[in-house]
């Protein structure tokens, strides 16, 4: 740096740590950590401490920095217009620090548009219903070099990946504080203890990122690279994800390049002109969430999007990101009537700019960070959606298995006595259960807007709810595919959840719902000690039916193996409430099958019926095997058996 210019008495600029390699990949759309560069960054000019800022804002006639140190005074400092063709204002404030209030005020050259506007680059803002941008200073001094060390492990693809979903604003509230939402340093301790008691391996959380509308649960997503500061500053947000690392507990986020909210000091039509979303509303505007769609073909909106994705695994630690509404960024028409969208340039409906942009997302991220994963949410049959770009893919790690979830949902919510017309619901999915790497969500999409909690959904009277969910629980972690259970799911909550109050806990004190989150806690400990149940979850090799045809009874028995055959694990789900006793089930070996786990269990709330720890296998050849066991199928339950 050469020091500080005063170019006019308001005017200060400095040569910037903002190189020209910076701004040749900036306008190319290949730099991908942009937030070392644009924004609000402490910095120190011939020995003089201050903030060094810069914005991109090409269509501005001038940009000045306002803020708690000037009274607010649009016309005090103004930054300095970088070059003709980049696009980029900056300058050095001196005497500026930590903490300190700021947002942008913008002259455009059209229409006469001036306004204030937050750092679209703040690393954290006011908490709102406020709105300026805060500078802000990231040290931070990680405990989590050992989970660092080995989390290629821990994510891996062969690996058990078992899902907490968790809003941070309604898991737990403080009901002698007036109901308040825990913080993140609170969040820290509880969070992390209740996982290991429930066996998760990771935790989820709704977009964290900083947004205008509690409400939108953070799908309004405006701060890309600021933790919201509801519930704490940014080194309290990383004290949650290193805490939750310390105790062996990776940390997914979900993030929305998808879309976001036309607020005013927000991104949209940030310096007078649509700078990061589209000018025409058939591609630039939202009609189901009434929010803005990036252009994806702009290369510098790529470069900021692609930088905000590596900013959380790179300064946050975190383990993955979950991409939010990937279905809206493929289709053009999406959720558009005709006339409504505009055509690519062949004629088609996909959108090809955001095709590019998600594969070289995907690309950035395995780069940069291979031992974390990406997942998508994306809910049509675009093929390839998680196998590598140079194979053609969209290059996503994993992707929610929504068809599987809507099937199994509907047919779970039908009585019983009728669920064998509808057999086909509960097997169709592994005819294409290997073509993605799934998971399986039961998220919170399916327990809001009168859609009613998990338990809600199924049929009978009390016990029978209960059994319902633990069996289709049951079903779920024995399907292939890793797992995902929205926060409640795993006690049953009863209720619609709602991200103003917190979860049901107290319903904790009856047996039935404690019984569920035994049953839960129990699945995952099993999961995560049998291969057989993860090791082959994306190959037809760990999959082998052993009936789906007795759609009569409706019970299914499936195998799930390992890469060592000593792994293998039988899955049997009885799923009416007719206790069938001498069931035969074919096995491929003789010998003794424990069972190892058994939904009906009285300590989980059910009958206790089942085989007295296990069957050993007759020399009585069944369903193409050799062997065969004789068990008793508890009603509406899921049983697992292992040779022992």
């Amino acid at each position: 740096m050469n020091g500080v210019t005063m170019t006019s008495p308001h005017v200060l600029h400095e040569s910037s740590h903002v190189t020209d390699h910076d701004i040749y990949f900036f306008k190319e759309g290949n730099h991908y950590k942009l937030y070392n560069k644009l924004g609000a960054h402490l910095s120190e000019v011939n020995g003089v401490k201050g903030v060094h800022f810069a914005v991109w804002a090409p269509n501005a006639e001038s940009v000045s920095v306002m803020g708690d140190f000037n009274g607010w005074d649009a016309e005090t400092h103004r930054l300095k217009v970088r070059d003709d063709w980049s696009g980029i204002w900056e300058g050095f404030v001196p005497g500026l620090g930590h903490s300190t209030l700021y947002k942008y005020f913008i002259k455009s050259r059209y229409h006469g548009y001036r306004v204030q506007k937050g750092d679209p680059f703040a690393f954290h803002w006011e908490c709102p219903p406020k709105t300026a941008s805060v500078v802000w200073d990231l040290s931070y001094e990680w405990g989590d070099h050992d989970w660092m060390l080995k989390r290629r492990e821990r994510n891996a693809l062969d690996k058990p990946i078992s899902i907490y979903e968790v809003h941070l604003g309604s898991w737990r509230k403080v009901p002698e504080e007036g109901g308040r939402s825990l913080s993140y340093r609170e969040m820290a301790i509880q969070l992390a203890e209740y996982v290991k008691e429930t066996g998760f391996t990771h935790v989820e959380f709704l977009p964290v990122m900083e947004h205008p509308f509690y409400g939108s649960w953070g799908y309004q997503t405006l701060g890309y690279f600021a933790p919201t500061s509801r519930f704490g500053t940014p080194q309290d947000f990383m004290f949650l994800v290193d805490y939750l690392h310390q105790n062996g507990i990776g940390v997914i986020l979900d993030w929305v390049p998808s879309h976001f909210p036309g607020d005013e000091y927000g991104l949209s039509y940030f310096d007078g002109t649509h700078l990061f979303e589209h000018s025409d509303p058939r591609k630039g505007f939202h009609p189901d969430w009434a929010s803005y769609i990036f252009n994806y073909g702009r290369h510098e909106v790529r470069s900021f999007l692609i930088s905000s994705a590596l900013f959380w695994l790179d300064k946050y630690h975190v383990d993955g990101i979950r991409v939010d509404a990937v279905a809206s960024m493929l289709y053009l028409d999406y959720s558009r009537e005709e006339g409504e969208w505009i055509p690519n340039e062949h004629g088609g409906r996909e959108n090809i700019d955001a095709i590019g942009f998600l594969k070289r997302l995907n690309e950035a991220v395995y780069h940069e960070f291979p031992d974390v994963q990406t997942f998508a949410e994306e809910s049509t049959a675009w093929p390839m959606v998680s196998k590598p770009t140079w194979l053609g893919g969209l290059g996503f790690g994993m992707k929610w298995n929504m068809g599987w979830m809507h099937d199994t949902l509907k047919y779970f919510s039908k009585d019983p006595v009728f669920r064998k017309y509808y057999h086909n619901q509960l097997t169709f999915s592994i005819w294409y259960a290997f073509t993605e790497n799934f998971i399986h969500p039961l998220s919170h999409d399916e327990v809001v807007h009168g859609k009613g909690s998990l338990i809600g959904k199924m049929p009978g009277h009390e016990w029978q709810k209960h059994a319902n969910l633990r069996l289709l629980y049951g079903y779920m972690y024995g399907h292939p595919g890793k797992k995902l259970l929205f926060m409640g799911g795993e006690f049953g909550q009863v209720r619609e959840w709602t991200h103003d109050e917190s979860l049901e806990w107290h319903v904790l004190a009856y047996d039935c719902h404690a019984g569920v989150k035994r049953w839960v806690a129990d699945l995952n400990r099993l999961y995560r000690a049998e291969p057989g149940l993860y090791e082959l979850d994306f190959s037809d090799d760990g999959f082998e039916w052993v009936d789906f045809h007795d759609w009569e009874n409706s019970v299914i028995s499936f195998l799930r193996k390992g890469r060592n055959p000593r792994d293998t694990v039988l899955v049997v789900c009885n799923l009416t409430p007719v206790y069938r006793d001498r069931y035969r089930i074919g096995v491929p070996e003789g010998g003794w099958w424990q069972e190892i786990l058994n939904s009906d269990s009285a300590v989980y709330g059910g009958s206790g019926k089942g085989n007295l720890g296990g069957v050993s296998a007759e020399d009585i050849p069944s369903h193409k095997r050799p062997f065969s066991l004789d068990i008793s199928l508890p009603p509406l339950s899921a049983a697992f058996f292992k040779k022992g």
